[in-house]
């Protein structure tokens, strides 16, 4: 079952970049653009400790997917993780993005021929985020631009527990495939290959890793739930947490690590008011906050 809006957001973490990273991906990717920009306000800067006027957060779009890059310093560090796995229909698309997304980057698998994939290659771009990129043979349906997770260390062997974990909690969800390593191979058998499910109707992938190392989820990359109301808001945030952890200003963290943030689809509305007053009074509530709590979030935007 597929779902028209996008609920899901990644969240990217960047020190102070988010704005360029944002310019640079919307550059180089098709149908993109940059569809709002938030600032740090004067108000709770004891909270965010980031100067008045800079840029907070990026709302932008490549390939029609939505994305948000926040300005958070420099606290978190991207890693291999948690990717985004790009198909491309022409091996001409597949190198011009290459080519972009190498510059000042690092290759993680050259792009060449695989056992799955005549062109297929993972790159780190200049600002820590990661790439695999795929030419596209046959199968149409996959959209552009999925989300992908590597689990690793710890949480090596556990991709296909939090594929099913996800789609138990997510209430619009299909697994659309789990191929496992064989005995013999590079993974031991029964571990996660590939994987590639929905979660209300967008596209994740998953797997084990290959060979153990020491990449973790981490904040990072996290990923917003917009919640149609307060009920939405509390099932998410106690089943995700459920043997993770609870965290400010709507995060949690799941068990395997990943980072999720519960949104009210209202707040959108909210930071995006041109009403500074509005908007300082909605981040002082939420700065206040672990869950979010809509009424307490429209008693502070009204004042």
């Amino acid at each position: 079952m597929k779902s028209s809006a996008q609920h899901i957001t990644p969240c990217i973490w960047f020190d102070s970049d988010a704005e360029e990273a944002a310019r640079f991906y919307t550059s180089i990717f098709k149908h993109s653009r940059i569809e709002h920009i938030t600032k740090y306000p004067k108000v709770g800067q004891d909270i965010h400790r980031q100067e008045a006027g800079k840029v907070m957060t990026v709302e932008f779009y490549i390939e029609n997917y939505k994305l948000l890059g926040l300005n958070g310093g420099p606290v978190f560090k991207k890693n291999p993780s948690v990717s985004f796995f790009v198909m491309c229909d022409t091996e001409a698309e597949e190198e011009q993005l290459w080519n972009h997304l190498l510059k000042d980057g690092q290759i993680l698998m050259p792009l060449d021929c695989y056992d799955w994939s005549s062109k297929y290659g993972w790159v780190q771009d200049k600002f820590g985020l990661s790439w695999q990129l795929m030419l596209r043979e046959g199968d149409k349906s996959t959209p552009k631009i999925s989300p992908s997770f590597l689990f690793m260390g710890p949480q090596r062997g556990l991709a296909e527990d939090a594929i099913r974990f996800y789609a138990e909690v997510f209430k619009i969800s299909h697994i659309e495939g789990i191929a496992k390593y064989s005995k013999g191979e590079v993974a031991p058998e029964g571990y996660v290959k590939h994987a590639q499910f929905q979660l209300l109707g967008q596209t994740f992938m998953a797997m084990d890793a290959g060979m153990d190392g020491e990449f973790r989820f981490n904040e990072a990359l996290s990923f917003m739930v917009f919640c149609k109301d307060q009920e939405e808001v509390d099932y998410y945030w106690e089943t995700l947490s459920k043997n993770g952890s609870q965290q400010p200003c709507g995060w949690v963290k799941d068990q395997f690590g990943v980072s999720w943030q519960i949104i009210p689809s209202i707040w959108e509305q909210m930071i995006k008011d041109p009403d500074e007053e509005k908007t300082d009074r909605v981040f002082n509530a939420i700065w206040t906050m672990k869950k979010l709590d809509i009424e307490k979030l429209k008693h502070a935007y009204k004042g």
